[in-house]
């Protein structure tokens, strides 16, 4: 009995000093550190069950791992905190500290913020994120944020769009006259243009308002996403290519005055945690939409592509539109010529590798 007393002892003692010994090198790890716990809120424009809300969902998970839970960041659905077109203002008041949404939703603040989402006819999603990256376009959004107290990261892409679900055929420009779309950004002011009634809705109302018949035609993102709001449910055709985004970024905005707040090394795990959703995003839905595209085929969905005279019409719209507000606003003019160089630069490039490649090996599937 004795001997057992003394083991048990002994091994409760053990166990003791291991367990100080974990909390004290704990205790001298945080200290050396000096990193405190910091905890944000995210708002967002999306619906939860959508793919688009990955890129938040995985900036804030992997902020967390990187820093051992000492920064946790908790995203929020759209309307949970902000209505989803408000994220922006959210976080220029500080009423959250960052938020994940879409830059053209507030063009009407500033209308080069376009560019840091897309533009018709511009770039795809490689290009763009090679002209955010690489060809200076961060650095000059960054410009137009920080005057509403704002620094932005790219943080998701879903790639070329599809042209969105329309409840009867359309061939012709003249099928648009009079047209009731949900359709955002400068998308929506250029096929205005072609006689299109724009409306501007968040996600999570989309369905209704097709199904109800309050609007004729939306546009969302893809197959997966726009399976998922059950759009297929409300309308018969779907048209592709989404000609006005063609490669739409999605950005986590922070406010600037708690970005300042942060260790340098939280600002440089924020950083890469965005990089790694604005790279996730983009490949899980070209791995999803493909099967949610033949789900929908066989379900009765009608995939027609735009016709050439509405494309040749809506590019022609398109530029027009630019080069007009582009004598209207000194920093849109600045924005859009940066832009157009490395447009036509990528262009003459991908025309050479991509292009000819994708000619060749996709029409013989």
């Amino acid at each position: 009995m004795k001997r057992r007393k003394i083991i048990n002892t002994a091994v409760v003692a053990t166990t003791t000093a291991v367990t100080l010994g974990s909390c004290a090198r704990k205790t001298a790890s945080n200290v050396q550190t000096g990193l405190p716990n910091v905890r944000w809120r995210m708002a967002t424009s999306w619906p939860k069950s959508l793919g688009i809300f990955t890129g938040a969902d995985i900036l804030a998970k992997r902020v967390k791992e990187m820093t051992n839970g000492r920064f946790i960041i908790t995203p929020f659905a759209a309307g949970e905190l902000v209505p989803g077109l408000q994220v922006m203002d959210a976080v220029q008041t500080g009423t959250v500290q960052c938020g994940h949404t879409a830059g053209y939703y507030y063009i009407g603040k500033n209308l080069a913020l376009a560019f840091a989402t897309t533009v018709p006819f511009g770039l795809n999603a490689q290009q763009q994120n090679a002209w955010l990256y690489h060809g200076g376009g961060l650095d000059t959004m960054r410009k137009i944020y920080s005057d509403f107290n704002i620094i932005n990261f790219p943080a998701g892409n879903t790639g070329v769009q599809m042209g969105g679900w329309f409840k009867r055929e359309i061939n012709t420009v003249a099928d648009l006259q009079g047209l009731k779309m949900r359709i955002p950004g400068i998308g929506g002011q250029v096929i205005s243009r072609l006689g299109v009634n724009v409306q501007v809705l968040p996600g999570g109302e989309i369905f209704l308002a097709l199904d109800r018949g309050a609007i004729d035609a939306a546009e969302w993102v893809g197959p997966y996403d726009d399976e998922k709001l059950g759009l297929h449910k409300a309308a018969q055709f779907y048209y592709y290519p989404g000609w006005w985004e063609p490669g739409a970024t999605l950005e986590v905005l922070v406010n600037r005055s708690a970005w300042e707040k942060l260790p340098q090394e939280y600002q440089a795990i924020f950083q890469t945690a965005a990089y790694e959703a604005n790279m996730n995003m983009l490949t899980e839905y070209d791995t999803l939409n493909g099967q949610a595209l033949s789900r929908l085929v066989a379900g009765g969905t009608k995939l027609l592509s735009f016709s050439p005279e509405i494309m040749q019409a809506g590019e022609k719209a398109s530029f027009e539109f630019l080069e007009e507000n582009a004598t209207k606003d000194s920093t849109f003019k600045q924005v859009y010529q940066e832009w157009q160089v490395f447009r036509k630069q990528v262009f003459d490039w991908n025309r050479v590798n991509e292009l000819s490649y994708a000619n060749f090996a996709m029409s013989k599937v």
